[in-house]
């Protein structure tokens, strides 16, 4: 793991910046983007997602469940139902605030609470924990664990965590994320960073 970091820490920090720089350049547009980019990986790919984003650019603003699903069919593994939570959750983000998500972001004092805003309301479909935290870390915000599958393989097979299996409670995620921040300040690994080396070593990738 070390020497994991130790060879790609220098693509790693430059990834990091990568999404920092949305969240001080970018549009609100971009984050909107961003969030339809995790709504695609749930239950998916990171690539998947990639090609699902590339797939629906032009229709993002507008674009209805229909004309969604079409351009999504072959491209993606749920077409229909993704479609439906990109439509939904664009309505619900524009009666809330206008889709001014930076704003609406910024208006959390806690951490938690913002990610408890995504991955607990309602009107936004398909994030959950690990995409809302996904979701944050991809827009700049650090502090925040995506604890899918291959970074709970990584946690099991170090002996920090009894099970692979995905935390299915708000708890049950916030103990195993803690887990992990302690893993980080034992291996003295920045915690944001440490998300990257497993899961580059278990992929061969950095991707986002």
């Amino acid at each position: 793991m070390h020497a994991t970091h130790r060879a790609r820490r220098k693509e790693i920090r430059a990834r990091l910046a990568q999404f920092e720089s949305v969240w001080h350049g970018g549009s609100d547009e971009r984050l909107w983007e961003e969030l339809v980019f995790c709504i695609f990986t749930a239950g998916a790919s990171a690539r998947m997602g990639l090609r699902s984003i590339e797939a629906v650019r032009p229709l993002l603003a507008d674009g209805a469940h229909e004309e969604l699903a079409a351009v999504l069919t072959g491209v993606h593994r749920y077409p229909r139902s993704r479609s439906g939570y990109i439509v939904a959750t664009r309505d619900y983000l524009r009666a809330d605030c206008n889709l001014r998500l930076r704003a609406r972001l910024n208006s959390f004092a806690d951490p938690l609470a913002r990610r408890d805003w995504l991955a607990r309301t309602s009107g936004i479909k398909g994030l959950g924990y690990k995409e809302s935290s996904h979701f944050l870390r991809n827009v700049g915000l650090r502090g925040y664990a995506i604890l899918d599958k291959h970074i709970l393989r990584s946690l099991f097979e170090l002996g920090i965590i009894a099970s692979p299996d995905p935390p299915t409670t708000r708890a049950r995620y916030l103990a195993t994320e803690d887990l992990l921040r302690r893993f980080a300040r034992t291996a003295r690994i920045a915690f944001d960073e440490l998300d990257l080396v497993l899961w580059s070593m278990k992929t061969g990738e950095i991707l986002k």
